[in-house]
């Protein structure tokens, strides 16, 4: 929380603490804003957790904590601007999915699952939402050096020296700098999904055209992090 206040303070705006689980209280955020700039043009559904390691070894909790935040929270983000930007006949939603919305990805079965949620949401709704003028668009990054990354829970004997060890296997990380710079790029184009670095977009595309290779691609990922 002290960062993210210290961030809007360098950025000269408002921050404030917000569950994105709790869709009265998003809805609340959004209207509240909304009202006091006079406009809502972008909504940035960004919020995201990540638990590491096979799904047998992760509880039920676990399961619910990574959908209720990762998918659910970009749910509510939109169901809180939607109405809004419909309205006003203008409006872009920008929801955070992953290289894990496009790729299978072993010791991150709930994460993936999250995420190939928010991709399909935003293709579908960016196809009803042209009518009204709102544009919809996902940004999948593959691995980025941010807190979320530090804070995973890892299960299972999974542990941080394998989960990098994974990260290396795809090209390493990424600075969040790097990552807005790119982001926003595609965004002000109106891109649909913003794959992120353009080696990730690359490998994400050569390998949804060659399931066999993806299947290939994600066995010795699994492969390397059990090994690692």
């Amino acid at each position: 929380i002290a960062g993210a206040q210290s961030a809007a303070q360098e950025l000269g705006c408002e921050g404030t603490e917000l569950d994105v689980t709790d869709k009265d209280a998003v809805k609340r955020c959004v209207e509240d804003f909304a009202q006091s700039q006079g406009v809502l043009d972008y909504i940035f559904n960004n919020a995201g957790i990540l638990v590491v390691g096979d799904a047998k070894d992760m509880s039920y909790e676990d399961w619910n904590n990574v959908i209720s935040i990762n998918l659910m929270g970009v749910v509510n983000g939109i169901f809180a601007a939607y109405p809004i930007m419909i309205q006003q006949g203008h409006g872009h939603i920008v929801n955070t999915g992953s290289l894990a919305g496009l790729l299978p990805s072993p010791t991150a079965v709930p994460y993936c699952a999250s995420k190939f949620g928010v991709v399909g949401l935003t293709q579908s709704l960016r196809a009803e939402a042209r009518r009204y003028g709102v544009k919809v668009s996902a940004i999948c990054p593959g691995f980025i050096s941010t807190p979320m990354a530090d804070n995973s829970k890892f299960v299972g004997g999974m542990d941080r020296k394998k989960s990098n060890d994974s990260v290396k296997f795809v090209g390493g990380y990424i600075t969040p700098d790097e990552l807005a710079r790119r982001a926003l790029k595609g965004v002000s184009r109106n891109q649909e999904l913003i794959v992120i670095p353009t080696k990730i977009r690359l490998l994400a595309s050569f390998l949804r055209r060659l399931p066999e290779l993806g299947t290939l691609f994600t066995n010795l990922m699994a492969s390397g992090m059990k090994s690692a």
